[in-house]
């Protein structure tokens, strides 16, 4: 029989037990030459209904060279049986211009094995391990149930591990399976200490259904083989031999299931320390003579500090191979062991010490040191921190530049129980909005005397915040080329109990000051904002007030997919809590009827809906800049169709930053249907070109130093939901028409930027945006021509910007791997590359040893095919 259909069938899942009795198919099929196909499904030799959810399968239609406009191949379905009938045969077939051919057929044998009896529909989708630490992602729920599964941790004798578990909307699961659910939280992220012993396990509790499985990810013959000799170096077959012996041949089994671990991870410690001069470089930065050597003055204000804690942190001064310089101490301890300490130890004459008749509190404390300097720079320096011997030497090099008068540099703690450097704080060049939301400047700051003196020096008001009160007096005074951004560590902050950055807790009215402390700052800026403590400790939401009413005009591309663009417009129209605004759908070549049904149908029933027609070709700059031309407010909210308003503020909250005048454009936090994110500002260089920031993480996580939850000024944010003041639109000619599909949001930001506007993320506008996380993919050979050369475009454009990078990424993070990941040094690929030389000899090595195990005996306990068996 000739072939009319093709098809593949991805899953075919039985669930029969005490709730439901279903069953889930998915798969993809088209007729002859790409052809949509309708379905028929028989159980038990009866035809059945069926609910059925139809997707894109843009990796079919490549493949198979079937070059489809409409490629909705992909299936997922979903058929209910009567509760009192089990399944002794099931038939899925397609239908297509009156040709009918059966695509799957199963039997009593064949549906058993895949039966299951669980109430309990889960995923493991990740596992991994990072810094002695497991992360397991996945979803679980029960049909039928809106009440939330318990999820407990299991170690490999099935023994209870204390665990954090997150829950997660899993919208897209939901609507693969039909789900009847009014809890969408079914998804979960669990994070439990790791222990040397594995296997780990979940167990699934709901009311008296139970059930227990493995916390893993395996994978394929093929997939383990290559994995495993992609990885392999000397190191790991010791370890391999090793774990062998200890754990025995079962667990060993086990192991080599979950294939390989990820390549060798660094550790920060390791990093710093490979990283950081060395004897020779040191001695060198002694004898190097600047043009311009100010005095440093570091003033430090000591209270009952313990010995241990006061003599590293002078040593750590007295370690600095810049030697003009001087320590001001200013002692208001209730005991004399300061004072007895200095007046014993030290005899070095740039030491000064002042011991108070009382505690001053943290803010007059300091000032007391204050009093004592005579440097023409002031350096402020916690009692039991520490400095890294480079530091000063570094901030008189980047102060050759004479108009500098505020410098800060990058941090990390220092691990008082383990004794090794943890948690670096690689910090963005100056941002104004991050500022406002965090004090990220904090350690180590070194600020020109002459401007303390114009500013004023610690305000007892804000003891607690009295630095970050004082970092945002003198930036008021500074222009930004005066502020300095040094990207390395040259601050240790020591974690300890008392600590706050061990126990943030411990200093509640230090947060409390710094809320007073960002009001006052605006206030003086004649800024018009309300200031919030955010929920994560010693941050700060701000929310700027909106003046007048000014009318938002939401441009709108959009080709048929009426479902999405309605969405859009209504999640807006029904939830938005401000109201000055109106649509205009810029209509490009739909082809299906009932799209221009719905044109006329939304423009009468809101009257502040436009549709406008753009006949020419898809170019997604064009679209947006012909839309532009009927816009009638003075802001423009640029959006994609495929977006949903999740936050009712979200245009107020927008509008209120855009009306800044230092602000040209805003974009939002967005999120794929998963509740991961999409979008929350975007990194120049990231992947090569240009990426966004914290990618498919959870909505509840924060990421690196909860910046996803921070306002802060960017390079560039996605044009899939951004504001931009129509001035400002103008000024730079709207978006460059050359780009006609990618990275023309990133070229109209750099654009703005280049005027001498901020581009600010707003972690407080949210939207759904459905984009496929696979959207996007270059799949054919035009599509990957095109691509290029707007890459070659983009970065032709903006080359200085690509050579000098992304002022507000750290230098020291990775463009390669996931944003806010350390780059690994060039130095460290090379000692990794030589290990590599050795792969024909480990492989040699892996087959003998394999050889070895089997002479012992070990295949006659567990046959090849039940230790590959997935």
């Amino acid at each position: 029989m000739k072939k009319l259909f093709n098809s593949y069938i991805d899953t075919f899942e039985y669930h029969s037990n005490s709730i439901e009795n279903c069953i889930h198919v998915s798969g993809w099929c088209y007729f002859k030459n790409g052809k949509n196909v309708e379905y028929v499904v028989e159980c038990n030799e009866e035809v059945k209904h069926y609910d059925i959810l139809k997707v894109d399968r843009p990796d079919v239609d490549v493949q198979f060279q079937l070059n489809t406009k409409q490629n909705q191949f992909g299936f997922y379905i979903k058929v209910k049986l009567d509760q009192k009938n089990s399944l002794t045969d099931f038939v899925l077939k397609a239908k297509c211009e009156n040709e009918t051919q059966e695509i799957l057929r199963l039997n009593k044998s064949q549906i058993k094995k895949r039966e299951n009896n669980s109430i309990f529909y889960y995923s493991i989708d990740e596992f991994k391990t990072n810094d002695n630490m497991c992360f397991v992602t996945g979803y679980v729920f029960a049909e039928g149930s809106d009440a939330p599964i318990e999820i407990e941790v299991l170690d490999y004798q099935k023994k209870h591990i204390e665990a954090k578990v997150d829950r997660i909307v899993r919208k897209d699961v939901m609507k693969v399976y039909k789900a009847d659910n009014q809890n969408e939280k079914i998804g979960f992220r669990a994070e439990f200490s790791a222990k040397e012993k594995n296997p780990y396990y979940l167990r699934f509790k709901l009311g008296q259904e139970e059930l227990e499985v493995p916390a893993e990810i395996t994978l394929s013959f093929s997939q383990l083989t290559k994995s495993y000799i992609k990885s392999v170096n000397p190191e790991r077959m010791k370890n391999a031999i090793r774990y062998l012996r200890k754990n025995g041949v079962r667990r060993f089994i086990h192991r080599v299931k979950l294939g390989p671990m990820d390549e060798i991870k660094l550790t920060y410690d390791e990093w710093f320390k490979f990283m950081s001069p060395d004897e020779k470089e040191l001695e060198n930065q002694k004898s190097e003579k600047f043009k311009y050597e100010p005095k440093i003055s570091l003033i430090v204000a000591t209270y009952n500090t313990p010995k241990k804690y006061l003599e590293e942190m002078i040593k750590s001064v007295l370690a600095q191979t810049y030697s003009n310089w001087e320590l001001c101490i200013a002692d208001g301890s209730t005991n004399e062991d300061v004072k007895k300490y200095i007046e014993k130890n030290i005899q070095e004459n740039r030491i000064k010490f002042k011991k108070l008749d009382k505690n001053y509190g943290i803010a007059d404390n300091m000032n007391a040191a204050y009093e004592m300097t005579s440097g023409e720079f002031v350096g402020f320096f916690d009692h039991d921190d520490l400095l890294t011997p480079n530091a000063l030497y570094e901030v008189v090099k980047k102060l050759q530049d004479r108009k500098i008068e505020m410098v800060y540099s990058d941090e990390d703690k220092f691990d008082t129980d383990t004794k090794k450097f943890t948690e670096p704080h690689f910090k963005p060049d100056f941002s104004i909005d991050l500022l406002r939301s965090v004090n990220y400047i904090c350690h180590f700051l070194i600020v020109k005397k002459s401007l303390i003196e114009k500013v004023g020096a610690f305000n007892k008001k804000y003891d607690g915040a009295q630095d970050y009160d004082f970092t945002l007096r003198a930036i008021e005074k500074l222009e930004n080329d005066q502020i300095a951004h040094i990207p390395m560590i040259l601050y240790h902050w020591r974690m300890h109990s008392s600590s706050t950055a061990a126990n943030p807790e411990s200093k509640l009215y230090a947060f409390e000051a710094g809320q007073r402390a960002i009001e006052d700052h605006l206030k003086r800026q004649q800024v018009h904002a309300q200031v919030k403590m955010s929920k994560n400790l010693g941050m700060y939401d701000v929310f700027y007030k909106i003046a007048d009413d000014p009318f938002v005009s939401i441009i709108i591309p959009n080709k048929d997919h009426i479902e999405d663009l309605s969405r859009a417009i209504e999640s807006i129209q029904e939830k938005s809590t401000y109201r000055n605004f109106e649509f205009i759908v810029v209509e490009n070549n739909s082809v299906e009827p009932e799209t221009f049904k719905y044109y006329e149908e939304v423009q009468k029933k809101y009257k502040n809906v436009k549709v406008v027609i753009w006949k020419e070709e898809f170019n997604y700059s064009a679209i947006n800049n012909y839309g532009e031309t009927f816009a009638q407010g003075d802001y423009i909210l640029l959006l994609n169709n495929d977006t949903e308003m999740i936050e009712p503020r979200s245009i107020e909250d927008m509008l209120g930053i855009c009306q800044r005048k230092d602000v040209g454009a805003v974009g939002a936090r967005l999120y794929y249907e998963d509740d991961t994110i999409q979008h929350a500002g975007v990194i120049i260089g990231l992947g090569g070109t240009a990426g966004h920031a914290f990618l498919n993480i959870p909505k509840e996580q924060g990421g690196y130093f909860n910046r996803i939850f921070a306002k802060q000024d960017v390079s560039a944010v996605t044009a899939a939901c951004l504001m931009v003041k129509k001035t400002v639109f103008e000024e730079v000619g709207g978006l460059f028409e050359g780009l006609k599909v990618a990275f023309n949001d990133i070229d109209f930001c750099l654009k703005i930027r280049e005027a001498g506007y901020l581009i600010v993320y707003d972690p407080q506008a949210e939207f759904y945006h459905y984009e496929s996380k696979s959207r996007g993919m270059e799949d054919t050979p035009e599509k990957v021509a095109r691509f290029n050369r707007e890459i070659e475009t983009l970065t032709n454009r903006w080359d200085q910007i690509f050579d000098k990078g992304d002022p507000y990424y750290n230098p020291n993070l990775s463009l390669l791997m996931d944003s806010y990941t350390i780059k690994m040094p060039e130095e460290m690929k090379v000692e990794q590359s030589k290990k590599m030389e050795k792969k024909k000899l480990i492989i040699y090595i892996i087959f003998v040893t394999m050889k070895n195990v089997i002479k012992k005996s070990v295949l006659r306990q567990f046959p090849i095919q039940q230790v590959f068996q997935l």
